[in-house]
């Protein structure tokens, strides 16, 4: 028995075959007709599409073939260690700041939600108000999406093999004091696009196993220590060599896959 889906609640709907896209940025969909996009779509034979609203407007989403086209690689190995304060550090010194985008949006999404809470369910007014909300909202995924985008395309494309953490995200988002920041982070979306973007590029993934000491084992000599999560620097009891520590387990964690 098909589901009645409300106008509103996730306006979405996915078209398999019969698909034509007419030179540059026009489409042929069943039903609908000829729709024009405000990008140049993909010269090729598309297999189906998915359609969906976000805040207030369209976006079409294409599924291609594409073969693989392997980069010219600028370092072999590269540790990446990924955290709240800084969301990567690499094992080369290279540092992505984490831009905290709800953090920075929160108040704004207060007022909004504050805003939808006091007007009458089913009024012009509430629609107007949740349509605001589901802007700011957009916004923010979108900005935590493309800086995702821009660090895992420079990983795919200039190394060779990318080593990071098998984190167990839905374990650390118990932790109630941190949950909001983690979730922020995009712990999970970090994953999935280095998993398809290291196939784009001809690059190696390795996923470190989930209970590796990377925080405690020290990159100069091995000798492996306890390190609370407020020590921010890694200051080793053996050979007194000190770090950061987010860059000695990024050096930790490239030196696994010579284990």
């Amino acid at each position: 028995m098909p589901k009645i889906q409300e106008k509103g609640r996730k306006d979405n709907f996915y078209l398999e075959g019969s698909i034509k896209i007419i030179q540059g940025n026009y489409i042929q969909l069943p039903r609908i007709g000829v729709v024009k996009t405000y990008e140049i779509l993909p010269n090729c034979r598309v297999k189906n599409v998915r359609i969906s609203k976000k805040a207030d407007s369209w976006y079409i989403s294409f599924k291609y073939d594409i073969e693989p086209a392997p980069t010219e690689k600028v370092e072999e190995t590269i540790g990446v260690d990924i955290g709240i304060n800084t969301l990567a550090t690499c094992s080369d010194g290279s540092k992505f700041a984490n831009v905290k985008a709800y953090r920075q949006a929160k108040k704004q999404l207060v007022r909004h939600q504050r805003a939808v809470s006091k007007k009458v369910i089913g009024s012009k007014n509430r629609r107007k108000a949740v349509k605001k909300l589901a802007k700011v909202h957009k916004k923010v995924a979108d900005i935590r999406v493309d800086a995702l985008h821009k660090l895992t395309s420079w990983l795919a494309k200039n190394h060779s093999t990318i080593v990071i953490e098998d984190l167990n995200v839905s374990g650390m988002l118990k932790n109630h004091k941190l949950a909001s920041a983690i979730a922020d982070c995009g712990f999970y979306e970090f994953k999935r696009q280095l998993t398809y973007k290291c196939e784009w590029y001809g690059s190696e993934l390795v996923i470190a196993d989930r209970f590796y000491p990377s925080s405690q084992i020290c990159s100069n000599c091995g000798h492996q220590q306890k390190m609370p999560l407020h020590l921010r620097t890694y200051e080793c009891s053996e050979c007194s060599f000190k770090t950061d520590r987010d860059l000695n387990a990024a050096i930790n964690l490239k030196n696994y896959v010579y284990q």
